[in-house]
């Protein structure tokens, strides 16, 4: 049996980060995980080049049943620090929109700088390693194929239930329970939302088709691009506001923020009244979608023709579409998984459970989720970075 100060579950960003930490601080420290490659979530991200943080992290652009659980280790470890990290490793990077930081290079760049770093700080990475049981009898044990690792600290970072191909499990929320930690309830999250064939059969020409849009439901409302697929709806905006959608609500789209329809369209009466509806439309939206709006309206004659009452109906077709989800894609392309180990069994500044002392959970299998656009890693640093403070 091994023994160590600290067993780390999971390979990912939080897990490797806390390990880090840990290690740094004279730990004796071992990373376990059953993927054969460590970080694999952080090599897929950002198309391949890791949208590692935001410059604009704030408490309110985090998902949770108490959304202010956070706010000790994203203040304490920031995306600023963060970012000195990622300079002192020589890695470069730039901003792409809406403060998304993204590197120049490969998102392996990262994981190479985690593992460097661990190696150097004396942690030990063991992969191929899954673990079938947990004990504890004052320390904690994990009992797995490759043997048993005992340690008076755990750390769950076995993240959530997205992207299963990648070897997501429940392993954590397994663990949480063992333990008699409460769970809240998980769902998809930043995740293609799916229509019934009703809303799909009419859209299902569009597939491909990208616009930018405002989406809201409820309050929360989202301006990004918005992509037609053939099972219904992604793109950026989309996908943010699938983590505040629930199953039967609608949401409400303009299919073109980036324009003053109402006016676009008077202009266009104005001085070319004699061209056919969708002829119009196609000034403001791609052809084909334009075709579809107006064919959803059925409006007779040209531009020209058209009333005051049929001009504001025109705008409101295109910039207050109500549509009504049936589903979504599901973890299967989800990129987090929403809900999870309830803050309220975990203390907010080292992530240690209340009620089990040693026993920590970060990440993402914690109840906190981020927006899209490097929220999540920013997470997975800050939480990581806490726990590595305290095991």
């Amino acid at each position: 049996m091994e023994k160590h100060d600290v067993i780390v579950l999971g390979a990912g960003a939080a897990g490797l980060y806390c390990a880090i930490e840990a290690a740094r601080r004279g730990r004796r420290v071992v990373v376990l995980d059953h993927a054969k490659a460590p970080g694999e979530k952080i090599r897929i991200s950002g198309g391949g080049r890791c949208n590692f943080t935001n410059l604009q992290i704030a408490p309110e652009r985090f998902l949770s049943q108490n959304p202010r659980f956070a706010l000790s280790a994203l203040r304490r470890y920031t995306q600023h620090d963060f970012i000195a990290r990622v300079n002192a490793a020589g890695i470069a990077w730039h901003e792409k929109t809406l403060g998304q930081l993204f590197c120049d290079g490969s998102a392996g760049q990262i994981v190479d700088m985690l593992l460097r770093d661990l190696a150097a700080a004396g942690g030990v990475l063991r992969l191929g390693v899954t673990p079938r049981e947990i004990g504890h009898d004052g320390s904690f044990v994990v009992r797995t194929d490759d043997g048993a690792f005992r340690a008076p600290r755990l750390v769950v970072a076995t993240g959530g239930k997205s992207i299963p191909k990648m070897g997501a499990t429940g392993l954590g929320y397994r663990i949480a329970e063992q333990f008699g930690l409460r769970l809240v309830e998980t769902r998809p999250g930043l995740v293609p939302l799916t229509f019934g064939p009703e809303v799909l059969d009419p859209l299902r020409p569009l597939a491909g088709i990208a616009v930018p849009a405002r989406v809201s439901c409820g309050k929360a409302a989202f301006e990004e691009g918005l992509l037609f697929t053939h099972r219904g709806l992604s793109g950026p905006s989309i996908l943010q506001i699938s983590s505040y959608w629930r199953e039967g609500d609608s949401l409400r789209v303009n299919l073109a923020a980036d324009r003053d329809v109402a006016a676009d369209l008077a202009a266009i009466k104005a001085s070319q009244g004699r061209i056919a509806v969708k002829t119009a439309l196609a000034r403001i939206l791609p052809e084909r979608l334009a075709q579809v709006v107006a064919e959803r309206l059925a409006l007779k004659g040209n531009l020209a023709d058209q009333s005051k009452a049929a001009m504001a109906a025109l705008t409101a077709a295109v910039t207050e579409w109500e549509v009504k989800p049936n589903g979504s894609e599901g973890y299967r392309t989800a990129e987090v998984t929403l809900g999870g180990v309830d803050t309220r069994d975990l203390d907010a500044r080292t992530m240690e459970a209340r009620g089990v002392p040693g026993l920590y959970f970060i990440g993402e299998v914690v109840d906190v989720t981020g927006w899209l656009g490097g929220y999540n890693f920013q997470w997975a640093w800050s939480s990581g970075w806490a726990a590595g403070q305290a095991v």
